[in-house]
């Protein structure tokens, strides 16, 4: 049997679920756990000595775990971090797959690339975003981070802009990459955004995936906006991932049939 994992602060059932449904479809002998690490360094080393075939990274690891492992695919070099390890007899591989999610939504959803563009958030997925919509031809972008140092740089590296807070700013397409929201976490029942912004927005795109409807997306279909919700982010990521791991690619109703049955838990 070939096991993957993925290591999380706050594991959820989403990949797991996703992973072993689609293993179960093509009759894969392989096993998808989900973990929360009491120590990185130990983890990643037990990923290689085990021989453990990949491995998810999610908040807050994607920086820190860049240091542990062999080599960086562009994917992941680009934006300085990593969602993605592939383990090959002992090497092991980093990709970030949230970049390929971020940009295939952001054109699925026919976001224009002249609207402006509020993003909260500064961590490893507020990287992957931001690089996306770069490379989506957005330019009017600005970075809200409480951490200057992070957050300016961010900006800076894409030539965006950064601010520390909201203070009241409002933008066509608004964007959450921070965990207020998220399962579990301690501001599970909070806005992202604010009421006013929700309303000036045109899109509003929530990188939390679960719950699958947090606070910020409720509020967004109450107010008539058009979403771009976390779940999908997931379901792109978890299946460029699959693809890394197994060198195999599903068929679009074998990953519809899984992201339902993700979806159902």
């Amino acid at each position: 049997m070939t096991l993957c994992i993925s290591l999380s602060a706050r594991p959820s059932n989403n990949g797991t679920r996703f992973h072993n449904h689609l293993y179960d479809q093509l009759d894969l002998n392989w096993i998808y756990k989900a973990f929360a690490p009491t120590d990185l360094a130990q983890a990643i080393a037990g990923v290689r000595g085990l021989g453990i075939r990949g491995c998810a990274v999610s908040m807050p690891y994607k920086e820190d775990v860049m240091a542990l492992v062999d080599e960086l695919d562009p994917s992941a070099k680009a934006i300085n971090s990593v969602n993605t390890i592939v383990n090959t007899d002992g090497r092991l591989l980093a990709y970030n797959t949230d970049y390929t999610a971020i940009e295939q939504l952001l054109a699925g959803n026919a976001v224009p690339a002249d609207y402006s563009v509020l993003v909260q958030g500064a961590g490893g997925m507020a990287k992957a975003t931001v690089a996306a919509l770069r490379d989506a031809g957005f330019t009017d972008v600005t970075v809200i981070a409480r951490n200057e140092d992070t957050g300016r740089a961010l900006a800076e590296q894409y030539g965006f802009q950064w601010r520390a807070t909201l203070d009241g700013g409002t933008a066509d397409l608004i964007i959450n990459v921070t965990p207020i929201g998220m399962a579990g976490g301690p501001e599970v029942d909070s806005l992202s955004f604010p009421e006013d912004a929700i309303a000036a927005a045109k899109v509003v795109f929530d990188v939390v995936a679960l719950p699958a409807e947090t606070p910020l997306i409720k509020a967004a279909r109450a107010a008539g906006k058009q979403v771009i919700t976390g779940a999908e982010v997931a379901t792109i990521q978890a299946l460029e991932q699959f693809v890394l791991y197994t060198g195999l690619r599903p068929t679009d109703e074998q990953v519809r049939a899984a992201e339902d049955f993700m979806r159902a838990q």
